[in-house]
């Protein structure tokens, strides 16, 4: 298709370039693309037609944020119908876009023109972007790269709402972490294990959590050197459980691990100590996690937990876009892998994804499991949805629809029935507004209220005393075609 006009969105304001010669352009695409980096022949195809500057910098960030969106502004619309011919003889003119949005926004909102976002309008674009400080005249060196400058801080700003309290990338890179510092302190442990095993076997079947073995193993290094005396000190690393401390002691004597050099030992407690503090910060690291949730999403953290929340969070990207999904899709969120299989086999799709890890989903029974996790699904959409969008974080949200969850499950055991949505969000409403004032938005209700009904007291009255007006013409009236048929009467009597 050839181009007849070019249509420019730069920082400064919309530019319309006429292109010369449209259907020699269109055959020459190899020669027309060579010519786009030398402005003397650049020139000869495409010439300035007009140009409509932005009248602030407002003005130019409300137009950028409607071109990013593929909308015509009302500037835009009124430059284009302006400057661009009517159709002749049912030949619309051809304009050149960079976006296929706008461009479909533009014959929508105009109608009698066509446009064009193919090959040879992004090449021609391409050219005008590259010389456009030198081909608009009304520009001074450097007025371009000063606009760019600004509107691009300015729509930035505007696009990234950052808020340093609320910031849910810290959650994804939390999760993250926590996750694989779970799968780094399972491996390292196993081997402190596997080590320090080769010296005293018989700690391993009395000490099962991993940080609580490699604290041991700092703390007695040598089993040679156990003894009764040193009872309380093994028995405040094992929560001060004095009858496992004395069967650690115990195993110590009768332990049939071999010596090991004191070089040895040295590399397995230090590796041990790497444990210890790995471990102590995947504890630290969780705690952050939870009150950053807190914060982020209190309303989620409170019906699902931090780490199913943070992790739903993660998976989706953003609290944002967890927000806009419905809940059919939060409720296979992460078992995306099965659901392609099974509409690949035709197989049963999954019922759950990441939620699974709910405490609510194990509690259901076998044949229940699939129902309460469509019921979770959807109060999690819920809650986002009031996370994301409340400027005032609270859990009042969470906690009801906590209970409700909680409810569905007796019902699936007893049959009890339980509280209905509208009941729940309405209890949510009242605890959330208990803690806000609105007596002035109360008085200022009752105000226009009053204000209201004064005004249909005074149009009542004013209806009222047009009434009798328009009776009294009605029987006038009627008075003077009467009087008149008399008059007609009298006249024939009289003949």
């Amino acid at each position: 298709m050839s181009v007849n006009f070019l249509l420019s969105e730069t920082a400064t304001g919309y530019a319309l370039f006429e292109v010369i010669k449209a259907e020699e352009i269109g055959a020459k695409t190899q020669e027309v693309q060579e010519s786009t980096q030398d402005l003397a022949k650049f020139g000869k195809f495409v010439k300035l037609k007009s140009f409509a500057p932005f009248k602030n910098a407002a003005h130019a960030l409300e137009n950028a944020n409607d071109v990013s969106e593929g909308l015509v502004h009302e500037h835009l619309k009124a430059f284009l119908e302006l400057n661009v011919p009517k159709p002749v003889k049912k030949v619309k003119s051809v304009i050149g876009v960079s976006d296929k949005n706008l461009a479909g926004s533009i014959m929508t909102e105009l109608g009698d023109v066509e446009c064009s976002a193919g090959e040879l309008a992004q090449m021609l674009l391409r050219g005008v972007r590259y010389h456009g400080g030198k081909m608009l005249k009304q520009l001074q060196t450097g007025d371009m790269e000063r606009a760019q400058l600004g509107l691009g801080h300015s729509y930035s700003r505007s696009k990234v709402k950052f808020n340093v309290n609320r910031s849910d990338n810290m959650i994804i890179q939390a999760i993250a972490l926590v996750d694989q510092l779970d799968k780094d302190i399972n491996t390292f442990s196993m081997r402190v294990r596997e080590w320090y095993s080769w010296h005293f076997p018989e700690l391993v079947r009395i000490v099962n959590d991993n940080r609580t073995f490699a604290k041991l193993a700092m703390v007695i290094r040598d089993k040679n050197s156990l003894n009764d005396e040193r009872l309380h000190e093994i028995a405040s690393h094992v929560d001060d459980d004095e009858a496992i401390a004395k069967s650690i002691i115990e195993a110590a004597k009768i332990s049939m691990g071999q010596d090991i050099s004191e070089a040895d030992m040295e590399n397995v407690i230090t590796f041990a100590e790497r444990v210890v503090k790995l471990a102590d910060y995947r504890i630290r690291l969780h705690k952050y996690l939870v009150d950053k949730m807190a914060v982020v999403a209190p309303n989620l953290a409170e019906l699902i937990g931090e780490i199913v929340g943070a992790r739903l969070i993660s998976h989706a990207g953003s609290l944002t876009n967890l927000s806009k999904y419905p809940a059919s899709t939060i409720q296979i969120l992460g078992a995306e892998k099965a659901l392609f299989r099974a509409l690949k086999t035709k197989g049963n799709t999954p019922k759950y994804g990441l939620i699974y890890h709910s405490s609510f989903i194990g509690r259901a029974g076998q044949k229940n499991k699939g129902r309460i996790s469509r019921f979770l699904a959807n109060k999690v959409s819920i809650v986002s949805r009031i996370d994301n969008f409340t400027d005032t974080p609270s859990t009042k949200f969470g906690e009801v629809l906590k209970r409700q969850v909680e409810e569905r499950l007796q019902f699936y055991e007893s049959g009890v029935a339980p509280t209905k949505n509208a009941v729940a969000m309405q209890e949510a409403m009242d605890s959330v507004l208990a803690n806000v004032q609105v007596t002035p938005a109360v008085a200022d209700s009752a105000a226009k209220k009053s204000k209201k009904d004064k005004k249909r007291k005074a149009d009542d009255e004013a209806e009222d005393e047009e009434k009798p007006a328009k009776v009294s013409k009605k029987e006038s009236k009627s008075k003077d075609k009467k009087e008149k048929k008399k008059e007609k009467k009298k006249e024939k009597h009289a003949k």
